[in-house]
């Protein structure tokens, strides 16, 4: 089990000014902020991030999606990280998330959920790496 995980507030997020109060949220459930910075993914770089995503109908808007506007991306730090982050952020759709949730306060939509959360130790560390060098890593 690792006790790092990788999120991303999402552009509407970010857009909607809930940036702040996200990673707030995210500080006071204990997680430790590792790396973080603010970058607008082009199309290509949102494409490689979604890369496993390639053949699916959703594919395109969700590059587009990803690519309109800035986000926040964070690698965090905690035991049990990527458990205990997916259950911060609640289920995919808002509507279903337990109140208290990231998507219950932030999301819009099923699609437009406020934030990315890794589902894996495998995937947070491959997406991790994605988004930051050791040298961004405090």
């Amino acid at each position: 089990m690792s006790n790092l995980t990788f999120t991303m507030v999402k552009p509407e997020a970010v857009e909607a000014g809930n940036a702040g109060a996200i990673l707030n949220k995210i500080e006071k459930s204990g997680f430790r902020i590792v790396a973080l910075k603010k970058v607008l993914l082009t199309k290509e770089r949102a494409g490689e991030f979604y890369e496993v995503h390639k053949e699916r109908p959703f594919y395109a808007e969700l590059v587009d999606y990803m690519s309109s506007g800035p986000i926040i991306a964070a690698l965090l730090e905690k035991d049990n990280a990527v458990l205990d982050f997916r259950e911060l952020i609640g289920a995919t759709d808002p509507s279903v998330a337990a109140k208290g949730t990231i998507r219950a306060e932030f999301a819009e939509s099923k699609a437009k959920n406020a934030v990315h959360g890794s589902d894996s130790d495998d995937n947070a560390n491959i997406e991790a790496d994605f988004h930051f060098t050791n040298g961004e890593r405090f």
